[in-house]
């Protein structure tokens, strides 16, 4: 592993400053290709317009049309917490334009992901006239083949990349489908669902839709846009950046939607200091959990619901889940970790891991951690009943895992049952008798595909914090900022000797390092070697918060070796 600085424009930093921006976040923003503080400005009014959006107003005359004719309206959701907040959107933001509508979403053991002909027919028993799909769709020729041979017709939002064939719907709406100019590639399945609805809310109005009463509100729902854009984990582009900052903004205000807050409230945060942490590392993890290890309509429930009693129930009821799911993942990583044990050094290219007992709703978890650990695109498996594999994959910068996957499904055709995903995250299903064909296959790809030299972790680090920086204030400014993938946290690195250490939590090492003379209290999450005497690390400034009282406190992320 190396640790390399992120290079910036002294002139952008300069701009920047020349502005106003406090000088640790004028080196942080310029970056991150940030050039003039009006970059910066996060208002509602500097979103693209839903007309850039390809479909997106054919999208809103269909809507339009059935909901003058009363027309039943269904969602297809997902199980993730991307699915779960569009499914919520669509949900609360139809039945205040007086939609007559409902949704459905798969049991990810039995029916897997997508539209798929069984999750039809499913749906059909509720005799919709219209299926709406949220985060998925894209990929289902067969289910939409299915719909329109029921008479039903179909509207798929989504936001992950196509295959060769388009389904037959009646409006396709996807910001990465061909054909389609919408500058922001980067959308998640929420957002596309939320420009559905700003032009459902259009296209209303032009109808006189609103005549005598009141527009609804739809800024109210940026605090789900929010939390399904970060969870997700899509690029934060100037785009998603806004919609993520008006989410916060309400979640810090106390706007939000009763189960947001109760969620926030069950993991012992507080609502008024929301970040994108939150967003993505309590929020997120609690509303998978349900799709993970039971059924999401139970997390989609905690989102529609205006109750707070509701809410709360189901927020502890999802955090219970979550540390359920806590507990298999930890159980699971160890398998893995002895797994890996036994494996070559240094790894291929690839790594491919089965056990029996893996839970499928977690093994997309464990396959993170792998591919945190050793720095190599990981598909990790579970059975999925039928003498089937369920596979969930991670990938690193510079390789495709999408593209890798649809390669190796060129070179051996049915060998691969399903697949789809992103660049970064993939998921797969194959007979179990299959998995060393799909292995040793995978590994040759990608061995085509990830150049050796791509297989050396690079940290990007934003350089040595200045001593003076290294304050409450700071880290409180820091976490207050808008971040995530692609628009990275900041990570600084800089050279410490270890005074002391040890082990807290059985799986996290406690620190107190020196610098210049000045200590500093650290942590080191989900690691136990001792570190020798020296060290170079890359650190995030945190907030630590014990008994009421709030300190600073270093996170080593990694350690240079």
């Amino acid at each position: 592993m190396k640790i390399v600085v992120r290079r910036y424009a002294e002139a952008d930093r300069q701009a920047l400053l020349g502005a106003g921006v406090h000088p640790v976040l004028a080196r942080l923003f310029a970056a991150r290709r940030i050039r003039s503080a009006a970059e910066l400005q996060l208002d509602a009014a500097r979103l693209l317009p839903p007309a850039q959006l390809m479909h997106c107003e054919r999208a809103a005359q269909l809507l339009a049309d059935l909901l003058a004719h009363r027309k039943r309206l269904l969602i297809a959701a997902d199980y993730d917490a991307d699915g779960a907040t569009a499914c919520a959107v669509g949900i609360r933001a139809l039945r205040l334009f007086g939609a007559e509508v409902e949704y459905l979403v798969p049991d990810r053991f039995k029916l897997g992901y997508g539209l798929s002909p069984e999750l039809v027919d499913l749906a059909a028993e509720r005799r919709p006239d219209l299926l709406i799909t949220v985060d998925n769709g894209i990929a289902s020729v067969e289910g939409v083949r299915r719909a329109k041979a029921l008479g039903i017709a179909t509207l798929i939002t989504d936001h992950h990349l196509p295959g060769d064939a388009l389904p037959e719907a009646e409006c396709i709406v996807n910001p990465n489908q061909p054909g389609c100019t919408f500058p922001s590639k980067a959308l998640a399945g929420v957002g596309v669902m939320f420009y559905v609805m700003l032009a459902l809310r259009a296209e209303l109005r032009r109808r006189g839709g609103f005549n005598g009463r009141p527009e609804p509100n739809l800024a109210a729902l940026t605090d789900l846009v929010a939390l399904g854009t970060v969870a997700d984990v899509v690029p934060l582009d100037a785009n998603n950046r806004i919609l993520v900052a008006q989410g916060l903004r309400r979640l810090r205000t106390g706007l939000a939607k009763p189960g947001l807050t109760a969620l926030l409230r069950a993991a012992g945060r507080a609502p008024a200091e929301a970040s994108c942490f939150d967003l993505g590392f309590v929020l997120g993890p609690r509303l998978n959990a349900a799709g993970r290890l039971a059924d999401m309509s139970q997390g989609i429930e905690c989102l529609i619901t205006d109750d707070d009693a509701r809410a709360a129930n189901a927020a502890q009821e999802l955090d219970r889940l979550n540390r359920e799911r806590r507990r298999i993942e930890g159980d699971m990583l160890d398998e893995a970790v002895a797994v890996l044990a036994r494996l070559a050094d240094p790894p291929g290219a690839t790594i491919c891991l089965f056990e029996p007992g893996w839970h499928q709703g977690v093994v997309g978890i464990v396959a993170s951690r792998v591919r945190e650990r050793l720095h190599r695109p990981t598909v990790c498996f579970a059975r999925a009943g039928n003498a089937e594999l369920r596979g969930s994959g991670r990938s690193i910068p510079g390789f495709h895992l999408r593209d890798c996957l649809d390669l190796v499904a060129k070179r051996a055709p049915g060998l691969l049952l399903r697949f789809g995903g992103h660049a970064q995250a993939a998921g797969l299903t194959l007979r179990e008798a299959d998995y060393e064909h799909f292995a040793d296959l995978f590994e040759r790809a990608a061995g085509e595909l990830l150049p050796e030299s791509e297989r050396l972790r690079v940290v990007e680090t934003d350089g040595e914090l200045e001593a003076a920086y290294h304050s409450l204030e700071v880290a409180q400014m820091l976490e207050g900022q808008i971040w995530g993938q692609g628009f990275p946290q900041p990570l600084f690195c800089d050279t410490f000797a270890v005074e002391s250490q040890r082990v807290v939590g059985e799986r996290h090492l406690k620190l107190r390092l020196l610098k210049d003379g000045r200590r500093f209290e650290a942590m080191r999450f989900n690691a136990l070697e001792a570190l020798p005497p020296r060290v170079r690390a890359a650190y995030r400034l945190m907030v630590n918060e014990f008994n009421g009282l709030k300190s600073v406190q270093l996170t080593l992320e990694h350690v240079e070796t």
